[in-house]
């Protein structure tokens, strides 16, 4: 399978950032892709809530999946929208974080909504409350592209291995991390991660990133991010790293590499059930 990682920075312009994604899209399709992916809230990167209020839309209406969904089906490719934030009718007024798998048909064959918050304070200078602007999913989710089983994950998920695990033990044979990473913990952590989750489970780790100053048009907070695209195989080789501009990455995938990894480590099959660590006197 050959893939295409499209690494971006969006800014907080959806309709902008859709004229980009779809140009991008063309030229992975030009170079051979049958797959593509792209980032971690490709509509609109902002840390401007009002200004998310002001521009996100709910599924039925948002302009970057039926733009997406049209390129799809124009040029026959696979997609992985990595995420849109959605607006969701919810009287707390929270967003929905989702991820898409569309088909060359346009169709969507299924969703994934992010489960794990990035509540964090990485410095005084430096917090995210992701909880505050957006609700978290509930579901893990395996689908197939192109007949190849694919469990979906965005971002700060890949700090929770009993996921992937979950995702692996469901017959996920890809797994997708689109992200829009800090840079203090990209620096730290991203590709360790990624290599790490790829080994636990046996599966190619496909993870298209945001990248850059992401550009703003309220004069609020700048966000910046760690780039860095990377595909992984499942013993844990980086097959792509795509560094901190802009553009298209593909890599060809033998997917026969899964079999050959799980037979070497069988460590999904291997896995126990156990109780619970006993605290206090034995």
């Amino acid at each position: 399978m050959r893939v295409a990682l499209i690494q971006i920075t969006s800014g907080d312009d959806p309709a902008a950032n859709l004229a980009m994604v779809q140009a991008m899209l063309r030229e992975a399709r030009d170079r051979g892709a049958e797959f593509a992916l792209t980032p971690e809230v490709t509509n609109c990167l902002s840390s401007s809530r009002s200004h998310q209020q002001s521009v996100l839309q709910g599924q039925d209406d948002d302009i970057t999946l039926a733009g997406l969904r049209a390129e799809a089906e124009a040029l026959g490719l696979w997609l992985l929208i990595g995420s849109l934030g959605l607006q969701t009718g919810d009287p707390d007024g929270r967003f929905a974080n989702r991820s898409f798998l569309v088909g060359p048909d346009g169709g969507i064959r299924t969703h994934y909504d992010k489960i794990h918050m990035f509540d964090v304070d990485v410095s005084p200078e430096e917090t995210y409350r992701e909880s505050a602007g957006y609700r978290p999913g509930d579901r893990a989710v395996v689908t197939e592209v192109a007949g190849v089983p694919m469990g979906m994950a965005i971002c700060y998920d890949v700090r929770f291995p009993r996921l992937f695990k979950a995702l692996g033990d469901a017959g996920a044979r890809i797994l997708t991390v689109p992200a829009a990473f800090s840079p203090v913990t990209g620096a730290a952590h991203w590709e360790i991660l990624l290599r790490a989750r790829a080994i636990e489970t046996g599966c190619f780790v496909l993870a298209p990133a945001q990248t850059g100053t992401h550009p703003s048009s309220t004069g609020g907070r700048i966000r910046r991010t760690h780039g860095h695209s990377l595909v992984v195989a499942p013993w844990g080789e980086v097959l792509l790293d795509a560094g901190t501009e802009p553009g298209v990455h593909v890599v060809d995938l033998d997917l026969g590499a899964v079999d050959e990894a799980r037979r070497k480590v069988p460590s999904l099959a291997n896995a126990r059930a156990f109780s619970a660590p006993v605290t206090g006197p034995a």
